[in-house]
């Protein structure tokens, strides 16, 4: 009597962090790396001094704005941009057990504030903008000094906060809420399901919720009087843009009939890991992913098998 057929295992094993966390962390070692070649730039970037523009005395009357305490201070940043879209993406991750998910989340978060700060400092010491505060940075006790022959101010205030003062340009606190905030839009938009033509307007308060807190951000640099109008604008475009192109980088658009999962994870569900694995049909497929399970469907469509055939051969009768 002819032992019988092993069990078939169907479509890809879900993949956690125990199965599944070191293959993926792997395939994207060179990402980490150019990850932390990028925050060693952006040190380096924080480092050397601006470009330090002419300010001539008529130019002082539009730069005597009070200085004040930052509102939001430079440490808050990263916990509004990074720590807490971090948190509600592990969230997700143990409600959905997803590992594709929460590593392709979080190195597109990291990759867009990254970028969004490389590309922020770098312009700020290129342009070398004058803040708003830049008189009483310049002359803290209230004395100005200007050159005779050109006008240009002679500031004798500390040398460190003259450097700052020649940063106005763009706003580093706007551009890296918005990178980071703007990442958890487009990924709240997915998990979502913000347009699934159902009406559902609560869906778009939830989305637009991390970009009001962005744009809470931008509207106290004003309001510190460290930058002007159109750094805030522009660093909320450039860390909108960023967050933008890393998304799409990982993830389908929201819109998309795939938009709940990376672009990684349909690769993993499309391939067999083992000789014993058989593949679900299309169709099979396309109702597991629509559905957003991680499991295939008990009733499948199985592709005739050798072992079958083998077992019928040998004697066996269908049962």
């Amino acid at each position: 009597m002819p032992a019988p057929a092993p069990p078939i295992s169907l479509g890809a094993p879900t993949p956690y962090i125990t199965s599944h966390g070191s293959k993926v962390a792997r395939l994207h070692m060179y990402d980490w790396i150019v990850l932390v070649l990028l925050a060693v730039l952006d040190g380096v970037l924080n480092i050397i001094e601006p470009f330090h523009r002419f300010v001539g005395s008529e130019m002082m009357t539009d730069l005597r704005y009070p200085m004040k305490d930052n509102t939001v201070p430079f440490w808050a940043v990263p916990i509004i941009g990074i720590i807490g879209p971090i948190i509600i993406i592990t969230a997700i991750y143990f409600k959905k057990r997803n590992v594709y998910d929460l590593h392709h989340a979080i190195l597109g978060l990291l990759f867009s504030v990254l970028i969004t700060a490389v590309l922020t400092d770098a312009i700020k010491d290129g342009v070398g903008r004058p803040r708003p505060d830049f008189f009483w940075r310049c002359f803290p006790d209230g004395i100005p000094d200007y050159n005779n022959f050109t006008t240009g101010a002679i500031c004798h205030g500390e040398a460190s906060v003259i450097k700052e003062g020649h940063k106005s340009f763009p706003s580093g606190h706007t551009s890296w809420s918005f990178a980071g905030l703007g990442f958890l839009s487009w990924y709240l938009a997915g998990k979502i399901k913000v347009f699934d033509r159902k009406g559902h307007v609560a869906k778009v308060c939830i989305v637009l919720s991390p970009l009001l807190l962005a744009a809470l951000v931008a509207v106290s640099r004003v309001d510190d009087y460290w930058h002007h109008w159109q750094d805030v604008c522009t660093g909320g475009l450039l860390g909108l843009t960023v967050a933008s192109i890393c998304y799409l980088q990982f993830f389908p658009l929201p819109s998309d009939e795939k938009g709940l999962w990376p672009h990684a994870y349909f690769r993993h569900i499309g391939e067999p890991e083992g000789d014993n694995q058989v593949q679900p049909t299309y169709m099979s497929h396309r109702s597991s992913i629509h559905n957003g399970s991680f499991h295939s469907p008990d009733a499948v469509e199985m592709r005739s098998t050798s072992q079958a055939l083998d077992f019928m051969e040998a004697g066996g009768r269908v049962q």
